[in-house]
């Protein structure tokens, strides 16, 4: 009875917990979350949460994905603008706290969240006009979902990338099965593994970004994309350019992977992360020893089924990446425990001391990790 008990109470809990969110993401003035204006024949939107760094929550993903869709049939919308508000974050993520706090108790939003945020990123990657994404700032995990499947994607110098899902349990989702295998060599295995931070013009560099502009030219940038007269594709790619060309900030830097490309390449090629791991330890560079100490501090399963997702993803559709990334983020939130304990330890108690279950790739099962990517039958989903 006791254990009935606390479980009630950790159920009302989370309850209390996922309605003081819910609340708060309805209060904050409904649309104000999203700002949407139409400057001249430019539809542009402003991700409005900067205290919580852009965030993307439930409210937003409902509030921008109608917008998009209207404004691409619409005829006196040309070109889509995105940026976040505040100079810190374009969107440093998803509200996934929102999301474990459904999942304890069962809720839809653990179901529904992912399937329309899904549904968003297949919407900027289809989109038939020109939509750029103006990532001058902090872009991680749901943020890069609202960029890099965009025609274009501006950093600057304030531009902070990573795709840090393994160290929450997660998994590199909003279409990172499609993005990352499609980078120079393996170096979308290995951010997408170690969830490395890319800077600036690096951003671009590694291929996340299409163009670099230094920030302090990016609202001249925005004013002359909106004074387009029905662009075309070339018409935006010609203003870009010539912004990157007059951006010449830390251009003479050179990559900051430039050194260990090769390594990468070479250490990260192997069909199976714990051949990945062996080939680090073996190495013994200090960079190889770095990635190794990383690594031994990912959710084992996370690692194993973001090797699957990449290596699975590279063939496949932008529509087929994101029908199997919503069959995993499903089998995070249903079968195991690791993406609870990570946004525990990662956002909830910041202890940064996760207890993966199981602690180790050898005890990941390759059975477990193939039941992650199984068809949901009605319930997969439909793009």
């Amino acid at each position: 009875p006791f254990s009935h008990l606390s479980c009630t109470v950790f159920r009302f809990r989370s309850l209390c917990r996922l309605q003081r969110i819910r609340g708060q993401m309805m209060t904050s003035q409904a649309g104000a979350e999203i700002l949407v204006e139409k400057v001249g024949n430019a539809g542009v939107i402003t991700l409005n949460r900067p205290k919580a760094l852009n965030a993307l929550n439930m409210n937003m993903i409902r509030l921008m994905y109608p917008q998009l869709k209207k404004w691409e049939t619409d005829k006196e919308t040309d070109i889509v603008i995105v940026k976040g508000a505040g100079g810190k974050a374009f969107c440093a993520g998803g509200d996934i706290r929102a999301v474990t706090e459904a999942g304890k108790i069962g809720d839809a939003l653990a179901k529904n969240f992912f399937r329309e945020e899904y549904i968003l990123n297949n919407t900027i990657g289809t989109y038939q006009k020109p939509y750029v994404a103006l990532i001058d700032g902090i872009t991680m995990g749901g943020g890069v979902g609202l960029s890099v499947h965009g025609r274009f994607r501006v950093a600057t110098e304030k531009t902070l990338f990573a795709m840090p899902e393994t160290a929450i349990g997660l998994f590199p989702d909003v279409g990172g099965g499609y993005f990352l295998p499609r980078l120079q060599g393996q170096l979308g295995l290995f951010l997408a593994l170690t969830g490395f931070r890319l800077k600036g013009r690096d951003v671009q560099r590694a291929g996340v970004a299409s163009h670099f502009v230094e920030s302090q030219k990016i609202a001249a940038l925005e004013k002359e994309l909106v004074d387009l007269k029905t662009p075309s594709i070339e018409d935006v790619s010609r203003v870009l350019d010539s912004y990157q060309k007059r951006s010449s900030l830390d251009a003479e830097k050179p990559f900051v992977l430039e050194q260990h490309i090769d390594l990468i390449d070479e250490l990260f090629q192997s069909n199976s992360v714990e051949g990945i791991v062996h080939n680090l330890k073996t190495d013994g560079s200090p960079f190889a020893q770095k990635q190794a100490e990383t690594l031994a501090k990912m959710s084992p399963t996370s690692l194993k089924i973001t090797f699957k997702q990449l290596q699975a993803g590279g063939t496949m559709s932008l529509q087929e990446v994101l029908v199997m990334e919503y069959r995993l983020s499903q089998a995070c939130m249903v079968k195991g425990s690791d993406f609870y304990e990570g946004v525990r330890a990662v956002l909830v108690d910041k202890d940064h001391s996760p207890k993966w279950s199981p602690s180790t790739l050898k005890e990941v099962s390759e059975q477990s990790v193939e039941d992650c990517f199984s068809s949901l039958g009605d319930r997969d989903l439909k793009l």
